[in-house]
């Protein structure tokens, strides 16, 4: 049986987009470079618009993290975020403010080229103890109230989008030959940032946990 080439090639594509779509997946034109965008739920982890293709998978996945973040605080008092379980535990307010703190360090290393391990004083001086936490912070981050946390962190996030905006597939894969723990990309790096949240996500439920118990 001959087959038209033209024909099926055209059937093949029309059959991909149609598979494609219903599994929520990127579709790409190697002509044009195009790519559909998935469903804007939250809980559909893929390309959004506005972004290339890979970054936008990375914004998906952090917006999913951050709305697991931010659902066991909603509605904590002062008192809930300044508690401190021993001498040695941060408090829910201190680790909000830290990933921010940790997220803004990120934007500076790649968005701004500033090497590992480096603040500038102006930088150091809103972000220093946040970042370290320690006993400077159990002594110093008290008695804000969920909004200001709230406000630190949304800031912080709409330049990450701002920037990540500007940037394209090419600059998400570029590596650090420096990193500190070695040769590193800004997915790599971006991705740390997501998974920091994940790791503060479970301590912060468990202080939640002791506030009243």
């Amino acid at each position: 049986m001959k087959i038209n080439r033209r024909n099926f090639i055209q059937k093949s594509k029309q059959a991909g987009i149609a598979t494609a779509g219903l599994f929520a997946f990127p579709v790409f034109n190697s002509k044009e470079e195009t790519f559909t965008t998935v469903n804007d739920n939250i809980n559909f982890i893929g390309p959004k618009k506005g972004y290339s293709p890979q970054i936008g998978t990375l914004v998906s996945m952090m917006n999913w993290m951050r709305d697991t973040i931010l659902n066991p605080v909603r509605r904590l008092s002062t008192k809930e975020l300044d508690y401190l379980h021993d001498e040695n535990s941060n408090s829910i307010g201190a680790m909000l403010w830290h990933l921010a703190a940790t997220e803004r360090y990120y934007q500076l290393n790649t968005f701004e080229d500033m090497p590992w391990g480096s603040w500038s004083e102006t930088e150091k001086s809103k972000w220093d103890i946040p970042s370290r936490l320690g006993d400077n912070g159990r002594a110093k981050i008290k008695g804000n109230n969920l909004k200001f946390y709230l406000d630190i962190l949304a800031e912080v996030r709409n330049n990450t989008l701002t920037e990540f905006a500007k940037r394209d597939d090419e600059w998400l894969l570029k590596t650090d030959e420096n990193w500190g723990w070695g040769p590193t990309n800004n997915y790599c790096k971006w991705f740390h940032v997501c998974e920091h949240e994940s790791n503060h996500n479970g301590q912060i439920k468990y202080i939640k946990s002791r506030i009243h118990s």
